[in-house]
């Protein structure tokens, strides 16, 4: 018995918002990709969209993109190149939330105890994608309003990376307000209908 390999068929783009909007064409293999590119590309993730506070408001806001173990939804094998991933939140101007430790090798642990509070966590949609070599690496770059609340302003580089780059927003968008004369159905409450 024959069965049909599956291999996820990551989008061959110059940045991640281009591998979920518009990718050149989408790949398994690098030589593929090259194909499909014209040029040199190199394999890699990237971080996209906003972070959220909870993991459960980032399945919500990427549904069907990523795999949801609450409600059973997954996308196809072949379109499994994003997922999910807590990244610790790191504040402009203030040190690092976590100083590096030394192994302690004591009472049959190697690492000390944890003391203080856990550090703040966000999730954000990570994007597994080839990147055409020949473009340019998105520099990763702070809102432009925390970036200008800080005390020792914004050097140059910084500034035309944040010019360059699309707007992102602070939060996700929230759905909109049904109307006056609007109504959702019990039965299917994601769909709304207009009222009598």
């Amino acid at each position: 018995m024959i069965r049909d390999m599956t291999a996820i068929l990551y989008p061959v783009a110059a940045n991640a918002e281009q591998a979920l909007s518009q990718p050149r064409g989408r790949a398994a293999r690098e030589r593929e990709a090259r194909a499909a590119a014209g040029e040199a590309v190199v394999f890699t993730t990237d971080a996209l969209g906003p972070a959220f506070a909870t993991r459960e408001a980032a399945l919500a806001a990427y549904g069907g993109r990523v795999e949801d173990e609450r409600t059973g939804i997954s996308p196809p094998i072949e379109d499994r190149y994003c997922q999910l991933s807590a990244q610790i939140v790191r504040e402009p101007g203030r040190p690092a939330p976590v100083a590096p430790v030394q192994p302690t090798n004591q009472d049959g642990r190697r690492w000390p105890a944890p003391t203080g509070a856990p550090p703040r966590t966000a999730w954000r949609l990570m994007v597994s994608y080839w990147r055409i070599a020949s473009a340019e690496r998105p520099i990763e770059t702070p809102q432009a309003r925390q970036a200008r609340r800080t005390r020792q302003g914004v050097d140059p580089e910084t500034l035309r990376a944040i010019a360059r780059q699309p707007l992102r927003p602070v939060e996700p968008q929230q759905p909109l307000d049904i109307g006056l004369f609007e109504t959702r159905l019990p039965e299917a409450p994601h769909i709304v209908v207009p009222d009598e």
